[in-house]
């Protein structure tokens, strides 16, 4: 393995790593999105509701992500126009981690106190906003943690982007690999891509819960 190839190659990595951040910004907002409807369907008081967020949730966390990739990168264009490779990608990566944020978000929903709960439908909330100005502020809180875990899986899950040919640091690494001789350190550099991206992320989070801690 040689430094230079690293070195040398720079600018590609870091063309790979504003894509990755791309890929991983919107994939996460839609994640988070998608992710908190579906935890309030989980705990809703409505059966049908209930039942449609346990199937979706036990569908995608059991469905491996390459194929739910390139199903909505191949799939979905011939019954949607929609033919952004970078939308379809996303779309994927977001749907199958809202799964995760799903759980975690209603394992914090069920750690909140039942009487915060009671007392909110006490002074006249409804369920909808007993969720949303009441519980789900506690919850969030609460699975610090666990939604930084999902963060930094999806951060590096964005490697299936190679899979549908949207730029992203193992495209780069890839984009390296063919012109030169030593592919280890092509691959060495997009680790540390990936290392430079999260790591910062996992301390953040991990600041941010103590400081949630000592807040409560």
């Amino acid at each position: 393995m040689k430094l230079s190839t690293i070195t040398d190659n720079l600018d590609v990595y870091a063309e790979g790593i504003v894509g990755t951040l791309a890929i991983t910004g919107v994939s996460a907002a839609g994640a988070l999105v998608l992710g908190t409807g579906l935890a309030a369907m989980r705990v809703s008081p409505v059966p049908s509701l209930r039942a449609a967020g346990l199937v979706y949730v036990e569908a995608f966390r059991n469905f491996p992500l390459p194929v739910v990739v390139v199903l909505f990168a191949f799939g979905l264009p011939k019954v949607v126009p929609v033919r952004s490779f970078f939308v379809l990608l996303c779309l994927g990566v977001a749907m199958y981690h809202a799964a995760f944020v799903c759980e975690a978000l209603r394992s914090g929903i069920n750690s909140v106190a039942v009487g915060q709960g009671e007392a909110a439908r006490a002074i006249g909330l409804g369920f909808g906003q007993t969720l949303t100005l009441v519980v789900l502020p506690q919850a969030f809180r609460t699975v610090i943690p666990p939604l930084g875990n999902v963060l930094i899986a999806l951060t590096k899950n964005t490697s299936i982007a190679y899979a549908v040919d949207v730029t992203d640091i193992t495209n780069a690494s890839e984009a390296i690999t063919t012109q030169t001789v030593d592919p280890l350190g092509a691959l060495v550099g997009a680790a540390l891509c990936y290392l430079v991206l999260t790591l910062p992320t996992g301390l953040y989070l991990g600041r941010l819960e103590r400081r949630q801690a000592f807040a409560r």
